[in-house]
C-alpha cells in the first residue's frame, strides 16, 4: 500500500500520546490476531440450552398446519415454539412492522422461520427440527421485481390492508416506496423528447446489479439469560443495541427496561446485523425454559438468516452538448427488497437522491422504486442504495465520454460538483468537496509496470486465473478505468440521529483514569480506539477504559452509514468537554485561580490542570482525591428533512463523502478471466482521527467493491437461493486483492467533530464501476451488469 497526503488540515497538536490524529494499537487487536478474542459464538454458561430454527424450504406457501408432537417427545428437548407461543406483538421491523417473529399462516421467502426448538445438545435440537411436520400449500413465487412493481395483475406478497401506513412513503400494491425527483425543465412538465432536442449527443443504457452478501465471517449468534425480575439479558452481536431492544421487548410482552442487551464480540457486520436474526427466538426460548439459551447459525443458515444488498435494475439516459456539458439525465431504478421491508424505504431515498451522482445536471428526471417480492429479504449493506446507482451513472459517463471522444476523466471534470453545488434534491453541498483535484490525482498517479517489465512475467500469480495456471498470458489485455461515488454520511430524511456518551474521570491506582461508556457497536471498524483517542485529547490523560457497550446508557444509534466516529465521537467529545468544565469549576472552588479565570486559559495535559498565564496549577490526582466527575451528553447533527414525495426536493442529508478510484486490470479475453493489477483510491476524509484504521477502511471498501464487480452474487432462481455457501458464493481472497495506492486528502468539514468525514462507505461505490470500466477498456464489451462473469467477457449467452 502506498499512502500519500493531499490537502491537509491544520489539525490538533500531536503532543498527546495516542490522541486524535495518531494510530494507537487496537485494545482488542492482539487477542484477535492470536485467536483469543471471544466472539458471540464463543459464549458459554452453565446449564445452557441450544436453540435452533426450523425454516421453510419454500419461498412462497400457505401453512395449513404445524405438528410439533414428535419433536416434544424427543428426550433432551425442553421447548418447541410456534407463532402461537409469542406472548406479545407477532411482528417486528426496522421501519414497517411487517416481519413475523415466526411465520403465521404463510411464508414469503425461502428460509423464513416457522418454529424454534431448545434442547440440551445441538444435535438433539437438530433431530427435533426433523420431527416437526409442516403442511404447506405451495404458491407460485413473486420473483420478478419489475412485474411486482408495475403489473397490476401481479399477486401481492402482503395482502391488501395488512400493513400499516408509514410516514410519507407511497405504498401501492407491492411497492414499498416510490420516490420521484424532477428538476429544471422536467419540474415544469417538459418531456424527455423536448430535452433530447437540446442535446448534441445522447446515450442510454440498461444496467443490473446482482444480490451481494455482506459475507461476514462471524455467523449470527447470541446468548439469552433469563433474569430474576422476569426479564431477559441478551448478549448479542449486533449493530444497534437499542433498536434491537425496541423491537424485541414488545414481542416478548415486556417493558424495554426488562430487556437488557450487551454487545458480544462481533465478527463483521457491513449492514446485515442492523436487522434482527435470532434475537427474539433466543429470548422466547430462554423465558419459556427458564434457562440460558444459545443460538449459533451455521454458514448455510446465515445466508437465509440475514438481509442482503438490494439487487437493482436501472434505466438511464444522458444528453450532453458537444463539449461534454450535461444537458439532462433520466433514471429509473427498481430495487428488489424481497419479502419484508427492512430498510428498503431508506435505501430508495438514498438511491433516488444520489441517482445521478456527483455531477451538475440542470434537468433531471428520476423514478425510484423499492418493491416486495418473495426473494430473500434485502436491507442495509455498505453503500446503501448509492452503490447500485453509482454503477449506473458511472457506466453512463464512460459511454458518453466514448461517444464524445473525450477522456473519461475530462468529461467528469467538466461536470464535477464542488462546494456550493446543488445535488438533484436542491440541497447545497456546503462543505469542501475537492472532486476535481481528486480526479486529477487519480488520473496522474503512477501506473503499475507492464507485465513484460516484471522480473518474472510468466509467474501465474500475476496472471488472470492465478495459481490455477489456466492462462499463460497469450490472450491477456490491460485496461484502465475510473469511478467516482458520492455518498451521504450519517442518517438522513429527518431521522432523529443522535448518540449518547457517559464519561467518568476519577483516580484509580494513583493515576487519573477515564471511563467511556456508550452503546455504540464495535463491529471491526475501530470505534473502540477512536473513543479512547478523543478522551485522551480532551482530558489530557493516558489511562482510558472503554466500558462494554450495553443498553444501560442511552442509544448511540447504528454502526452504519459511516456515522459512528461523527456521532458517537461527537457525543464522547461533548461529554469530555462537560467533565473538563467540571474540573475547571473545582479548580476555581479550591481557590487555585480567580473565580473569573476564563476556561479558555485553562487546559488539561499530562494529568495536570494548566493555566496559560500561571502554568501548572494542580495534578488531577490531588484535585480529585477519592471523588469522581461524571457527565452524560448527547450529540446531534443538523436537522434534515424528508424528500418531498412529489417533487423530490429537500435537504435530506447530513454530510457527503467521495472517493475516486482508478482500476488497472489484466483480462484474458479468450478465457474471460480478470486480474486486478492495482487500485488507486483518492479520498477526502475531512480529518484523519486514526490514519492507520482509516486506510484499512478504504482498503476494505475497495475490496468489497471488487467483489461486487467480478465475483460476488447470491444466485436466486424462482426465489430460491442456489449458492448458500462460501464454496459457491465467492469473495475476494488475499490472492484477488491487488496492491492499493491511497491518496488521502484532509479538507475539514466545519460542522463535524474535528472536521472529520465518514470514510467507511464511499470507496465501495467507486471501486465497482472503476473495475468494470477497466474490463470494458480491455475487452471492448459493453458489460452492463455486475458482477461481470467470464461468459460476459467472451460473449457467451447466459443460460
Amino acid at each position: 500500500m502506498t499512502t500519500t497526503t493531499g490537502t491537509t488540515a491544520s489539525g490538533l497538536s500531536g503532543a498527546i500520546k495516542d490522541g486524535v490524529g495518531t494510530s494507537p494499537r487496537r485494545p482488542d487487536g492482539t487477542l484477535k490476531v492470536t485467536g483469543e478474542f471471544a466472539y458471540s459464538s464463543d459464549m458459554w454458561t452453565e446449564d445452557m440450552l441450544w436453540g435452533m430454527t426450523l425454516r421453510s424450504p419454500h419461498p412462497h406457501a400457505l401453512i395449513k398446519g404445524v405438528d410439533i408432537t414428535e419433536a416434544l417427545r424427543l428426550p433432551g428437548v425442553y421447548a418447541v415454539l410456534t407463532h402461537e407461543d409469542v406472548p406479545g406483538e407477532k411482528r417486528y421491523g426496522l421501519e414497517y412492522l411487517d416481519q413475523p417473529v415466526l411465520a403465521e399462516g404463510k411464508v414469503r421467502y425461502q428460509g423464513e422461520p416457522v418454529a424454534i426448538v431448545a434442547a440440551d445438545h445441538p444435535e438433539t435440537a437438530r433431530r427435533a427440527l426433523e420431527r416437526i411436520r409442516v403442511d404447506y400449500e405451495v404458491l407460485a413465487p413473486v420473483s420478478d421485481p419489475i412485474r411486482a412493481a408495475f403489473d397490476p395483475d401481479c399477486p401481492l406478497v402482503h395482502e391488501a390492508g395488512s400493513l400499516p401506513a408509514h410516514r410519507q412513503y407511497n405504498q401501492n400494491g407491492n411497492q414499498v416506496r416510490y420516490q420521484p425527483i424532477r428538476t429544471g425543465a422536467f419540474a415544469e412538465g417538459a418531456s424527455v423528447e423536448e430535452l433530447r432536442a437540446r442535446a448534441d449527443v445522447t446515450v442510454s443504457g440498461s444496467y443490473e446489479v446482482g444480490m451481494q452478501d455482506q459475507a461476514f465471517l462471524g455467523p449470527e449468534s447470541g446468548l439469552a439469560v433469563p433474569a430474576e425480575d422476569g426479564g431477559i439479558d441478551l448478549y448479542i452481536a449486533t449493530q444497534w443495541l437499542h433498536v434491537d431492544q425496541r423491537q424485541i421487548a414488545p414481542c416478548l410482552g415486556l417493558p424495554a427496561d426488562r430487556v437488557r442487551l450487551t454487545l458480544a464480540g462481533v465478527g463483521g457486520a457491513f449492514g446485515a446485523r442492523e436487522d434482527l436474526s435470532m434475537q427474539i427466538h433466543a429470548c422466547l426460548l430462554a423465558l419459556r425454559t427458564g434457562r440460558p439459551v444459545k443460538i449459533v447459525y451455521n454458514r448455510e443458515e446465515s445466508f437465509f438468516g440475514h438481509v442482503h444488498r438490494h439487487p437493482a435494475r436501472m434505466e438511464y439516459e444522458h444528453g450532453a452538448l458537444a463539449d461534454g456539458t450535461l444537458v439532462y439525465a433520466t433514471m429509473r431504478i427498481v430495487l428488489d427488497g424481497g419479502a419484508y421491508a427492512s430498510t428498503t424505504p431508506a435505501v430508495v431515498g438514498v438511491a433516488s437522491s444520489l441517482g445521478i451522482g456527483p455531477y451538475e445536471v440542470p434537468n433531471v428526471l428520476v423514478d425510484a422504486y423499492g418493491v416486495y417480492t418473495t426473494n430473500p429479504p434485502c436491507g442495509a449493506m455498505r453503500g446503501f442504495g448509492a452503490v447500485q446507482a453509482c454503477f449506473g451513472y458511472e457506466s453512463q459517463m464512460d459511454r458518453l465520454a466514448e461517444r464524445l471522444g473525450m477522456h473519461p476523466v475530462d468529461l467528469r471534470l467538466k461536470n464535477a460538483v464542488a462546494q456550493g453545488s446543488r445535488i438533484i434534491t436542491g440541497q447545497v453541498i456546503d462543505s469542501p468537496l475537492p472532486m476535481a483535484e481528486m480526479l486529477i490525482r487519480a488520473r496522474d498517479a503512477p501506473m503499475p509496470p507492464e507485465r513484460a517489465a516484471l522480473p518474472d512475467p510468466g509467474d501465474p500469480r500475476i496472471l488472470p486465473g492465478g495459481m490455477a495456471n489456466t492462462s499463460h498470458g497469450e490472450g491477456v489485455v490491460r485496461g484502465v478505468g475510473y469511478g467516482v461515488g458520492l455518498k451521504n454520511l450519517c442518517f438522513s430524511e429527518g431521522f432523529d440521529d443522535h448518540s449518547t456518551a457517559r464519561v467518568r474521570l476519577e483516580v484509580i491506582g494513583g493515576e487519573p483514569t477515564v471511563l467511556v461508556h456508550t452503546a455504540a457497536a464495535e463491529v471491526g471498524q475501530g470505534l473502540v480506539t477512536i473513543k479512547g483517542q478523543i478522551a485522551r485529547t480532551e482530558l489530557g490523560v493516558e489511562q482510558v477504559t472503554i466500558h462494554p457497550a450495553d443498553t444501560r446508557v442511552g442509544s448511540a444509534g447504528s454502526s452504519s452509514a459511516s456515522r459512528q466516529s461523527y456521532m458517537t465521537g461527537g457525543a464522547v467529545k461533548n461529554a469530555c468537554e462537560a467533565v473538563r468544565e467540571r474540573v475547571f469549576g473545582l479548580v476555581r472552588e479550591r481557590g487555585l485561580v480567580a473565580p473569573d479565570h476564563a476556561s479558555a486559559l485553562l487546559s488539561l495535559s499530562g494529568g495536570k490542570v494548566l493555566s496559560a498565564t500561571e502554568g501548572v496549577l494542580v495534578s488531577l490526582v490531588e484535585l480529585l482525591g477519592d471523588s469522581a466527575v461524571e457527565e452524560t451528553r448527547e450529540y446531534r447533527h443538523r436537522l434534515t428533512q424528508m424528500i418531498d414525495p412529489v417533487t423530490g426536493q429537500g435537504d435530506s442529508h447530513t454530510q457527503f463523502g467521495m472517493c475516486v478510484h482508478r482500476a488497472v486490470v489484466d483480462v484474458d479475453v479468450e478465457l474471460g478471466l480478470v486480474k486486478v493489477v492495482e487500485m488507486t483510491a483518492v479520498q477526502d476524509v475531512g480529518r484523519a482521527l486514526h490514519p492507520q484504521q482509516l486506510a484499512g477502511q478504504i482498503q476494505g471498501a475497495t475490496t468489497q467493491g471488487i467483489g461486487l464487480a467480478l465475483m460476488e452474487e447470491i444466485q436466486v432462481k424462482d426465489s430460491v437461493i442456489r449458492n448458500p455457501s462460501f464454496t459457491d458464493y465467492l469473495i475476494p481472497t488475499i490472492a484477488d486483492t491487488p496492491p492499493m495506492r491511497l491518496d488521502i486528502l484532509e479538507c475539514p468539514d466545519p460542522q463535524a467533530p474535528y472536521g472529520l468525514r465518514g470514510v467507511g462507505e464511499p470507496g465501495t461505490l467507486s471501486s465497482t464501476p472503476a473495475v468494470v470500466a477497466a474490463v470494458r477498456a480491455a475487452t471492448g464489451r459493453a458489460l452492463s451488469r455486475t458482477p461481470v462473469r467470464p461468459e460476459d467477457i467472451v460473449g457467451i449467452e447466459r443460460a
